[in-house]
């Protein structure tokens, strides 16, 4: 496994960078409460704030992003990630560059293939097989690339055809917003090394969508990074590589509660987890993916996930923001 250097002969890491997620419209007054949770997100110091995109209970991206647009100043906006099955990438790709301009170029655009089978059979729109997803993934980003440019394009694919349509507004970021695409597998992650300028490097799932815990461990992660390396080529060193972490608790006593997170997987929590290894302690301290200590702790739990695997932005979900914020802190400009 290829582990990245970071001695005096080899470039120097990317700097951190810290991501927070949006939520959902749960609740009444809930559009108001996602427009504050961005705000707080600004003034804790992170770099982006990120959109879901589900047709359940939950804000509209796009529009969300809008609003947001003149709710916050600094802080970059981004969706994570939009479904590509929900919209045509000429549609997108204007409402994309309308929202760069209102932002005064601080859009990052994630987009995926689509994975909740339930709500595309909610809205009737087709679920297609996995290969068919990505292949219309792949369509739509080669679209995207050039209609964000602001460049004309005429394109006739398996699944889009494209006469003359030229890009406009022009962005305001140049030559056009960064792309991000996320993915586990192998084909996702050759996918996004083609096309994206981030990379959300993600625990391979099941076909229910479970996430895999072996796919958990750093060595798992820093083999899919590997897979990315070689399927990026050249383009490597222009990528900037992303994850997320789904837990992060905060204790004095690092190893009691690694103890007690492998005490839960064997009773069946958390149930999105699929058990398909054994976990030991030392797999969940040093799992990108988890993060328990101290803020010290965890901010040198995160050096150690980049030395081993290059990856620099770090997102966290809602629930997550306030705990980690004083972790910003300690590694804001590395």
């Amino acid at each position: 496994m290829t582990q990245p250097e970071t001695d005096g002969t080899s470039p120097e890491p990317r700097k951190f960078r810290f991501g927070a997620g949006g939520e959902g419209n749960k609740d009444e007054g809930g559009a108001r409460k996602f427009v504050q949770l961005a705000q707080t997100a600004e003034e804790y110091g992170y770099d982006t704030f990120a959109v879901p995109d589900h047709l359940g209970n939950q804000v509209g991206p796009l529009a969300a992003l809008g609003a947001l647009t003149q709710a916050t100043s600094r802080i970059r906006l981004g969706t994570s990630v939009l479904a590509n099955g929900f919209r045509h990438p000429a549609i997108l790709a204007k409402e994309a560059n309308t929202i760069d301009v209102l932002s005064k170029g601080r859009l990052e655009l994630g987009i995926g293939a689509g994975w909740m089978k339930e709500e595309f059979d909610k809205a009737g729109l087709p679920f297609e097989s996995p290969g068919t997803r990505i292949r219309r993934l792949d369509e739509s980003l080669t679209i995207l690339d050039k209609l964000l440019r602001g460049e004309k394009v005429d394109f006739d694919g398996e699944f889009y055809q494209i006469n003359g349509l030229e890009g406009t507004p022009r962005p305001r970021q140049g030559p056009r917003p960064p792309i991000a695409v996320g993915g586990g597998g192998p084909k996702m992650l050759a996918l996004a090394a083609k096309h994206a300028d981030i990379i959300s490097v993600a625990p391979g799932t099941t076909p229910d969508g479970k996430m895999k815990l072996s796919d958990m461990t750093i060595d798992k992660t820093a083999e899919r990074v590997d897979r990315i390396r070689v399927a990026a080529g050249d383009r490597f060193a222009d990528i900037e590589l992303n994850w997320t972490i789904a837990v992060i608790v905060i204790t004095d006593d690092r190893q009691a509660t690694a103890e007690m997170a492998l005490k839960a997987l064997a009773q069946g929590y958390p149930p999105n987890i699929e058990r398909d290894c054994e976990f030991t302690v030392d797999d969940v301290l040093s799992s990108p993916y988890i993060a328990i200590g101290s803020f010290e702790e965890i901010a040198d739990q995160i050096r150690e996930v980049r030395r081993r695997t290059s990856m620099s932005y770090v997102g966290v979900f809602p629930t997550q923001m306030d705990a980690f914020a004083p972790v910003i802190s300690l590694l804001k400009g590395e």
